[in-house]
């Protein structure tokens, strides 16, 4: 694929469940010492194979523990795969996790500026544009309360906003559109689309066959952590709808 921009290499991930309960980490470190840990190996990817070109929209698509977050969380490089690699070609702003990269204990205008470090944001980039980032996310009235009294959607309004601040090479999107009101829906919609138009990349996650046809051009499905069709969207989402 020329300007490949997101390259996924035959890779696997393994997690272990272990058998019996651990109270802490000391324990679990002296029981591994003894070889006393009993696990089992879950693979929660196995052999993934892909290319995404620049300024391409791909679902992911699958049941629930079909492996789509696991991914994403590869791709964004929070995860290690246990076998094969990833290469990415660009900057890169996940939205994998609701509060994920936020103080629950500081307020929303602190945790602006933490979650935008954690992105590689200049604060000054973030001085400029919190105005932006305010009248985005419509959270104005609540920007100095602390964010653990945040609902659902209202982490995804202000991650959102943060995020999309900037036009990303890759935005990764893992089901962050399903909380919120619907206008809020829309408006993200939009704004993600601004970006495709701009050339950033989207990985797109979403039970919502609606919303992954109206954003993407391509569709990839996965089923217990295999990858068994990589097509275009609405020939994806037909075979979706028969698992």
């Amino acid at each position: 694929m020329s300007d490949t921009i997101i390259n996924v290499n035959d890779v696997s991930v393994m997690f272990r469940l272990y058998r019996e309960r651990m109270d802490s980490l000391k324990e679990l470190a002296i029981k591994k010492v003894k070889g006393q840990v009993a696990y089992d190996e879950f693979w929660a990817l196995n052999h993934i194979d892909f290319q995404v070109g620049r300024g391409e929209a791909v679902g992911l698509v699958g049941k629930n523990g079909s492996g789509k977050s696991t991914l994403l969380k590869t791709i964004a490089g929070v995860l290690k795969p246990t076998l094969g690699s990833v290469t990415i070609s660009g900057t890169v702003a996940p939205m994998i996790e609701l509060g994920a990269g936020f103080d629950m204990d500081l307020t929303a205008t602190e945790n602006v500026f933490l979650n935008g470090a954690i992105l590689g944001y200049p604060k000054e980039m973030l001085q400029e544009n919190m105005q932006r980032i305010i009248d985005f996310s419509e959270l104005g009235q609540f920007m100095d309360v602390p964010i653990k009294n945040f609902s659902s959607g209202m982490f995804a309004r202000l991650g959102f906003a943060v995020a999309t601040i900037y036009t990303p090479d890759i935005l990764i999107v893992d089901e962050i559109l399903s909380v919120g009101d619907w206008q809020f829906q829309q408006k993200c919609q939009r704004r993600i689309q601004e970006m495709l138009e701009q050339g950033t990349t989207l990985m797109f996650v979403s039970h919502s066959m609606s919303q992954v046809k109206e954003v993407c051009s391509r569709a990839i499905l996965l089923h217990h952590g295999n990858l068994i069709l990589d097509d275009d969207v609405n020939t994806v989402c037909r075979v979706y709808n028969t698992l």
